[in-house]
């Protein structure tokens, strides 16, 4: 099994075929979606392929260890991820393959109009430990 993270973006991807922004949506649309994401996400639990998912708020800040006493923080300059990132769904699969045709499926939540957003999701899978060489 490979864990894979799919990226929901609010911008910076291309512009998906049914583009209207979600704060232009309504109520019922943003029902429509949010029931679609969650049926999807039960459905990957049925399998053993779902391990979390979690939409953001678009508030963020940057924290840093600097040293003894308190650590700095700023509401930016951020590398535009709080602007970017606007959900995420962490999944557990066998193969590539598999992640790919998952992130296909996610895609296709409706959006404006009950139309499929098909959306463009980044998927990246995580780092996994180096093979051990041995002699």
């Amino acid at each position: 099994m490979a864990k894979y993270l799919l990226l929901k973006h609010y911008r910076g991807a291309p512009a998906s075929v049914n583009d209207t922004p979600m704060e232009q949506w309504t109520p019922d649309e943003v029902a429509a979606h949010m029931t679609y994401m969650n049926d999807f996400a039960a459905r990957l639990e049925q399998t053993g392929e779902y391990v979390d998912s979690q939409a953001l708020a678009p508030e963020g800040t940057f924290v840093r260890y600097d040293g003894a006493g308190r650590p700095p923080i700023t509401d930016g300059p951020f590398a535009e991820t709080k602007d970017l990132i606007a959900g995420w769904m962490l999944i557990d699969v066998d193969t590539y393959e598999r992640a790919v045709e998952l992130a296909g499926e996610l895609s296709a939540a409706p959006g404006a109009g009950g139309e499929p957003i098909h959306e463009w999701l980044e998927l990246r899978p995580f780092l996994t430990a180096p093979p051990t060489i041995t002699e």
